[in-house]
């Protein structure tokens, strides 16, 4: 089906509302009983399929995703004028719809050109990192960055660049704090994170999180990739930046002797995540990057599923899907500490996050979740980590960070992932280092209007015919062109060096 055959689509035989796929004008006929439309409907928003009265559920994806508000009549626009949110039951039903993976055979399975380290990790880019350990040593880090010129890179041809992060916190936080360990758990990530041939890590000399604390509190120790140096210790900016210029320049010759070797996909970790969505990205984008997640599982390898604020109300759909209770119960404890976290804060967890959400089609938290869920794929869940957690168990993870983006893919880079499949619908121009983000447009009209910062046009699913898994099979072996060393948008667009950002939580002091 493509939109020239039918401008609308019910997704489900249960569904009492229909999704307009292009802008549908008042008195268009939609649905099989040629239901005439009450208005006007923005291409991504839903119509009645039928009366529907006040109180009722609204149905889309075959699940609730609210409550009309007043009756809504046949053919009238349904969204947040009458629709309204409430609480309601669902029962997790924990593991019960689990079922077997369909692994591809050994012979069969795929692979990628990747950076094999020392440690017997795996890593698909090769940059030399310098790692702040607080906000006060990150302007000196940058400048310790900027000497490595493209002139100067040139030395070293197989590495692909020096990389300057640090957060915007380190010191007057709250000492044994959840920020602190949060902090603490990034930088360590990142540290050790293999598409890193080697990392420099900086400090000024007296933030909270020093040098020493956070190599005692991490288990991390300098070695060969591993190199330290504070600000202070070394007598301040000049001496620093002469300093780090030589420790890094050390780390580049250790990189520039890695080559890229043949890697099975099952080393691969993939990173799941979507921001600025439209009434178009649970159709194709989402569920398309789900479908690739199942290829790359399928391949003995592992994706991770972020943003627990934007799961709610459809965890019960991964619960059902747990490999056991236990995880399954992971996953509820941290819906009910979101819970918790929101209301001592005066926020609520059933409210849509973004005007952009809203203008794209979704009406409701639940829609969106129901949208957002569909990246996860098909199989079992095996495993529910914190924020910045390393990943270390293969197939479908859940890793609890809140839906801010930039938060969320710095957790799941600091987990191990080697990059991050990303779903738009609105636009986002987010970049991320040292695991490159692939950005997927759900719709055609943001891959034509922002061509350079795409990098696959999800709308062909409705414009072409394309089914999911055709596009999730081609999302798949650009995920292994990537881990092979094609740079997509956001790398050639020089994005993803101001990305870094940690999930701050407590008082700044």
């Amino acid at each position: 089906m493509t939109t020239a055959d039918r401008p609308w689509i019910q997704l489900n035989t249960d569904d009492n509302v229909a999704v307009a796929l292009k802008p549908l004008t008042q008195s268009r006929a939609i649905a099989e009983g040629g239901i005439l439309l009450a208005e006007d409907i923005p291409a991504g928003h839903k119509a009645a399929l039928r009366r529907i009265p006040a109180g009722e559920a609204v149905i889309k994806y075959g699940q609730i995703i609210g409550f009309a508000s007043r009756d809504i009549a046949p053919g009238v626009h349904v969204h947040t004028h009458n629709v309204t949110l409430h609480d309601f039951t669902r029962d997790p039903a924990c593991g019960r719809h689990g079922k077997p993976t369909r692994y591809v055979p050994d012979p069969e399975r795929r692979s990628f050109q990747g950076f094999r380290r020392t440690d017997g990790a795996v890593g698909i880019r090769n940059y030399v990192g310098i790692l702040s350990t607080v906000t006060c040593s990150l302007g000196t880090a940058n400048l310790i960055a900027r000497q490595f010129t493209p002139e100067v890179m040139a030395r070293y041809p197989a590495a692909d660049g020096v990389v300057a992060l640090g957060p915007a916190s380190g010191c007057c936080m709250t000492p044994g704090g959840e920020g602190v360990a949060y902090l603490q758990a990034a930088l360590a990530g990142y540290a050790r994170h293999p598409n890193f041939a080697g990392v420099l890590l900086l400090g000024l000399g007296c933030e909270q999180n020093l040098v020493e604390t956070l190599l005692h509190a991490t288990g991390l120790s300098p070695n060969e990739r591993l190199r330290t140096l504070v600000i202070q210790e070394q007598g301040g900016t000049r001496s620093t930046v002469e300093r780090g210029v030589s420790l890094v320049g050390e780390l580049l010759s250790l990189a520039d002797r890695q080559r890229r070797e043949p890697v099975p996909a099952s080393r691969l970790i993939l990173g799941l995540e979507c921001g600025g969505s439209d009434g178009y990205s649970g159709i194709t984008a989402n569920p398309a990057l789900g479908a690739a997640a199942d290829l790359l599982i399928r391949h003995g390898g592992t994706a991770v599923l972020s943003e627990t604020p934007e799961i709610y109300g459809a965890e019960h759909l991964l619960t059902r899907r747990a490999v056991s209770r236990e995880v399954g119960e992971k996953l509820g404890e941290r819906i009910r500490w979101w819970e918790q976290y929101a209301s001592r804060n005066g926020a609520q967890l059933n409210n849509n996050p973004t005007p952009g959400n809203k203008a794209g089609g979704i009406t409701t938290i639940l829609e969106k979740s129901l949208g957002a869920i569909a990246k996860a794929g098909s199989t079992n869940l095996v495993d529910v980590v914190g924020f910045a957690e390393p990943v270390r168990r293969p197939g479908l993870v859940f890793m609890d960070t809140p839906g801010y983006d930039p938060v969320s893919v710095t957790g799941l880079t600091a987990g191990g992932a080697h990059l991050i499949g990303f779903t738009t619908g609105r636009g986002s121009v987010l970049g991320s280092k040292p695991a490159p983000t692939i950005k997927l447009a759900s719709n055609s009209d943001l891959y034509d209007r922002m061509p350079e910062d795409m990098d696959v046009n999800c709308g062909r699913v409705l414009d072409e015919g394309l089914s999911v898994e055709q596009m999730g099979a081609r999302i798949f072996d650009l995920i292994l062109e990537t881990a092979s060393g094609k740079k997509i948008k956001s790398e050639l667009a020089g994005q993803g060096e101001w990305e870094f950002n940690p999930w701050y939580i407590g008082v700044v002091l």
